[in-house]
């Protein structure tokens, strides 16, 4: 079997907009916090709470503020770690797939 090829930009941006998306929910964002600090350390995991902070405050355009971070973030930990870029991965198609479950959550873990 050959190597897969990861597009790193693109799992960068996918990540940053399915984890801030996931930062609304009650739900989610307790796992998300969970498994970022797994898989990435407890800077991550303080990185993302700050996030769910700022994006829950009142100006509007905080969302794509947060995306934005969280693009340059996951860039730069995988131009520096590209061995994290399939966990990185599974972790962004399972909150993609928790996102668009029926109420937001699917599934345990």
């Amino acid at each position: 079997m050959g190597r897969k090829i990861v597009h790193q930009q693109r799992l960068a941006w996918d990540g940053a907009r399915v984890f801030v998306a996931a930062l609304e929910s009650d739900v989610l964002y307790p796992w998300l916090y969970r498994r970022i600090t797994a898989l990435l350390g407890s800077p991550y995991g303080e990185a993302l709470a700050d996030s769910r902070r700022l994006v829950r405050g009142p100006e509007w355009d905080r969302p794509f503020v947060e995306s934005a971070k969280w693009r340059v973030r996951l860039e730069d930990l995988l131009r520096y770690h590209p061995e994290l870029s399939t966990e990185l991965g599974r972790l962004v198609s399972d909150v993609t797939f928790r996102i668009s479950a029926p109420g937001g959550a699917a599934g345990r873990g």
